[in-house]
Formats: C-alpha cells, structure tokens, sequence
C-alpha cells in the first residue's frame, strides 16, 4: 500500500442516502443513484476488504454514508468512522454515529466555520477523539481556492480536535505543504491507473505516487522537529574546522602591542573565537608569535 497507515473505502446503501433523482455530478457519466447502485460495494466485500487488510498489517476505513451503513460497518468491527463533507451538517446522524463510541474524522469541505463549530462542539460533547480535516470539495480544485492557511485557523479554533488535510489535487505539493503548517493527517485518493475512466480519475494519484508521497510526509514530519535551536551533536564535529579563530597575520615580537594589522580570521575554530578580535586588539604578546599561528589566551597579557 506504497507505506500508508490506513487505507479507506466507501459503503453506500443508495436508497438510503438519496432520492433517486438526485442531480448528476460532472465527475459521473450517469446519475449518482444509477452509478452507486451499480458500482456500489456490498457489506460482503467490505468484509472481505477489512480481512484482507488485516492480514497484510494495514488499518481499514471506511465512510458511511447514511445512518444504516454506518450501523453495518460497526457490526463488522471497524476501528473509526471517516465522514464525508457531505455529512458535516447532518448532526443527527453524526451524533448517533458519535454514540458508537469510536473515533471520528470529518472532512470539512463545502462548509463555513460556523457550520464546523456547530459539528465540532456536538462531537466534542459526544467526547469521542476527533480528526477535523480541512477540505476543499472541488474535484480537482483550483489551487487559489485550496487555502491550506485555514489549517492555522483550525489548529486555533479547535483545540480538542487533531487538524488534518483531506487533499484533492492531482499531485503531491500541497500535502507536503499541508504537514509543514501542522496537519497531522493526510488523506488521498489514490486510483490503480490514472489512464481508467472514473468519478476520481482527475483527483486521484496513482500507487506510483504513494510511495514518495508517504516517504515525503514522514521524511517532513522528522525535520519539522521543534523551535529549540540547538547545535546538534553531528554538527559539533564541523565546528571544530568551519568556524573561524584569530592567526596572526605577520610575526609579532614579544611586549608588542597588538594592533588591527596582526591579526584576522582562519579556520579552524578551534581557537580565540573570531568575533572576540575587538578583545585581543590592545593587549601586549607574552612572547614571540611567528606570522600564520592559531592564537591561544597564552600568547597574551592580559589585564
């Protein structure tokens, strides 16, 4: 599974999230009721999925899309529930859901902060872990309209939810973005082969670009490290040679006053560090100093 931690799957029951007639998506070359009740997966085969998903050491996920699927899924075991955008504002349904008693992670596209505060504040009272995902439900969305700076906003506003990103684009650069300002969860649709027709072809990467973008996300999560700037026990080694200390720049007789000619910067940094120059200028050298010498405290009288 290219390294994911998780992978997730769909369960529709059409009847029981739609009117038939519901309006058609451009991503569908037919209606969304026709297509779900012919494309839709049975609870057999998410069972089957989930089985397999165990035995190969990869979590299972799936959103339900009606009450009733989300009933079936936890008849199966699943470990969490993934709401869609869709259901954001259907709080009844996600109340129940809450009731289950497992973690929640919902997708916030098409919605305004009010309409999240509305869900965050009934889940949090629900007192089940939540994952708020920031989302832009358009299928591929325009890159000026994805604003990942309202993952700032949402780390803010919603302190008792982990903020993640629910990512649509074709390609990788705005989920690196995403963990940089501090998603903490990515979601991606990833397709077989972006060459096969589908609702998700345009938005979906393919297992080609899992992989890096796993490898990715983690290699970032590692460097984000803290705000302690700090040298590092691997650097103290390079210190030792790419700082500078203060040499003499000619020979330097015994009782001389040291004056701003004698002395400049060369590696390595072993010595009197090179920013203390201003230090060493005025004192009297303790004894002969040759031209091209690290200087210690040593060569120096000092008052």
């Amino acid at each position: 599974m290219g390294g994911a931690d998780a992978i997730k799957f769909q369960h529709h029951l059409p009847d029981e999230e739609m009117l038939p007639d519901i309006p058609m998506s451009d991503n569908f070359n037919m209606s969304l009721y026709e297509f779900l009740k012919k494309y839709a997966l049975t609870l057999k085969q998410h069972i089957e999925l989930k089985s397999y998903c165990e035995s190969i050491g990869i979590q299972y996920l799936c959103t339900p899309f009606s009450w009733k699927a989300a009933q079936e899924l936890n008849e199966i075991g699943v470990d969490a529930f993934k709401i869609g955008s869709g259901e954001i504002t259907d709080v009844p349904t996600l109340k129940r859901i809450a009731g289950f008693g497992k973690p929640m992670i919902v997708s916030t596209g098409m919605s305004t902060f009010e309409e999240i505060d509305r869900t965050y504040n009934v889940l949090v009272e629900s007192n089940v872990p939540l994952v708020l995902m920031n989302c832009v439900s358009e299928y591929p969305p325009a890159y000026e309209d994805i604003n990942l700076k309202v993952i700032n906003k949402m780390i803010d506003r919603y302190p008792k939810a982990i903020i993640g990103h629910s990512d649509h684009t074709p390609d990788l650069y705005t989920c690196f973005a995403a963990v940089t300002i501090g998603a903490k969860v990515i979601e991606k649709h990833v397709i077989l082969d972006k060459r096969q027709l589908g609702p998700d072809q345009s938005v979906s990467i393919d297992f080609a670009d899992l992989y890096p973008l796993v490898e990715g996300v983690r290699k970032i999560k590692f460097a984000l490290g803290t705000t302690e700037k700090k040298v590092h026990q691997r650097e103290k080694q390079i210190r030792e040679w790419a700082f500078r200390s203060l040499v003499s720049t000619k020979s330097i007789n015994v009782g001389e006053v040291i004056t701003d000619d004698m002395i400049w910067s060369k590696r390595p940094g072993i010595g009197i560090p090179s920013h203390m120059r201003n230090k060493v200028i005025g004192l009297k050298a303790k004894k002969d100093i040759p031209a091209n010498k690290l200087l210690s405290w040593d060569d120096f009288e000092i008052r």
